[in-house]
């Protein structure tokens, strides 16, 4: 088990929880849950490397913005990045996937 502790997110991710809320109550309950998370803003480095990402793989892969800034933080933090959506991720070098 991994643990809350042992979590991070990006700020990417936040907005993307917030802005699929689909009322008052569920934002609560987001806002609450990621209180209790460290959160990874979007630094120029992580800026930088998202763009190197878009276009490579936009064309290819369909690549979206918000994926490629949250890959690149992944990569930049050296973390293993968890996610439902695999085949938004696998291709992409220096991603490593949480099993």
């Amino acid at each position: 088990m991994v643990g809350q502790a042992n979590i991070a997110v990006s700020d990417v991710t936040c907005a993307e929880l917030f802005y699929g809320a689909r009322n008052k109550a569920e934002l609560k309950v987001f806002r609450k849950d990621i209180d209790s998370l460290t959160v990874l803003p979007i630094l120029p480095q992580i800026s930088k490397k998202a763009i190197i990402l878009v276009e490579q793989y936009c064309l290819s892969h369909k690549l979206a913005l918000p994926d490629a800034l949250i890959a690149a933080t992944s990569i930049y933090h050296k973390l293993e990045l968890y996610t439902l959506n695999i085949k938004d991720f696998v291709y992409i070098p220096g991603v490593k996937l949480y099993p």
